[in-house]
């Protein structure tokens, strides 16, 4: 893992090449790539614009919705126009500064939506739970200061990878097999000894995202709990639906990061290729059908969409 530099030769322009092995197909690939950051802009932005502009959403759910769809938006513009470039242009190349920009927001952002659910979970918790006490634990200051919260930790998590890359020397090849830069593969060009990199980047995960995972999971073991010690089974059946949409993000956002860290580690003989193509749907699909789910299992922001798209203005 260790290389001397002899040359003194540090690369500080990088090539991207987007999903090697099937570079024939390209340009047909690019289309699901569009149409999902497409759908993911206008979703997300009408569901910022619906919750932002309707007082009557302008609950703590529906605010922590909002700051997902934020994300979401960010994380698909850190990717995708990027893989499009090369799709259609060839355009591959990226500097050692953009590139180190990029996987510091992709990571980044990506820690902040792991944060959102945690605190997702924790709204449905408080909500079972505590119902009546609901709207005076979750103010709208608390829900101000969690938000500062998350981004401070996510910012400020991975602010240290910058100059853990920035000490490295990358002597060896510039040429990456994918379509945009991840911190570890970034980092295995480089001729130093990196596994400084490696463990703190492992650290991170565990008391992040895993970390996340772990309390959004005892969260809804209380949930069930609270749940099934209700006397009703229509107030049981009412509790459950108003975590299915949370439910179905958490394994959207959670299932596909699972199965590469999975394929990865076991599927030595899978083809590069489908390596890269799991790491794109892990930053195509959550973004783009999150605002679709809350569309459909969130009633006041399906009525406030389909007012907004199908009623018609009265005439003067």
């Amino acid at each position: 893992m260790t290389t001397l530099n002899h040359t003194g030769i540090s690369h500080t322009v990088f090539r991207l090449l987007g999903i090697p092995g099937l570079e024939d197909q390209h340009m047909w690939i690019s289309i699901p790539f569009f149409v999902s950051y497409v759908i993911t802009l206008l979703g997300n932005s009408l569901l910022i614009f619906i919750i932002l502009t309707k007082r009557s959403l302008h609950e703590p759910m529906y605010l922590f919705i909002c700051m997902l769809a934020g994300a979401d938006i960010v994380l698909s513009t850190c990717t995708v126009p990027q893989a499009l470039a090369i799709f259609w242009f060839h355009a591959g190349e990226i500097s050692l500064n953009c590139c180190i920009i990029q996987l510091f927001f992709i990571h980044s952002t990506f820690i902040s939506e792991s944060g959102v659910l945690l605190v997702m979970a924790f709204d449905r918790f408080i909500a079972i739970c505590y119902p009546l006490r609901y709207t005076t634990i979750l103010t709208h200051a608390l829900i101000g200061k969690i938000g500062v919260t998350i981004f401070l930790r996510s910012y400020g998590t991975i602010s240290p990878i910058i100059f853990l890359l920035k000490r490295l020397t990358f002597c060896q090849n510039n040429i990456m097999p994918h379509t945009f830069c991840e911190h570890i593969g970034l980092a295995k060009y480089a001729c130093n000894d990196i596994r400084v990199n490696i463990w703190y980047g492992f650290s991170i995960l565990m008391l992040t995202v895993v970390l996340d995972v772990v309390l959004i999971f005892v969260s809804y073991v209380l949930i069930l709990c609270a749940v099934f010690h209700m006397p009703s089974l229509d107030a049981r059946y009412k509790a459950l639906n108003t975590c299915g949409s949370h439910i179905c993000i958490i394994i959207l956002f959670y299932g596909p990061g699972i199965f590469t860290i999975l394929a990865q580690r076991f599927g030595r003989h899978i083809p590069p290729h489908i390596h890269i193509l799991l790491a794109n749907v892990c930053m195509l699909a959550p973004p783009m059908l999150n605002p679709v789910i809350y569309g459909i299992k969130t009633k006041q922001i399906q009525e406030q969409l389909v007012h907004i798209l199908f009623v018609k203005q009265k005439p003067l």
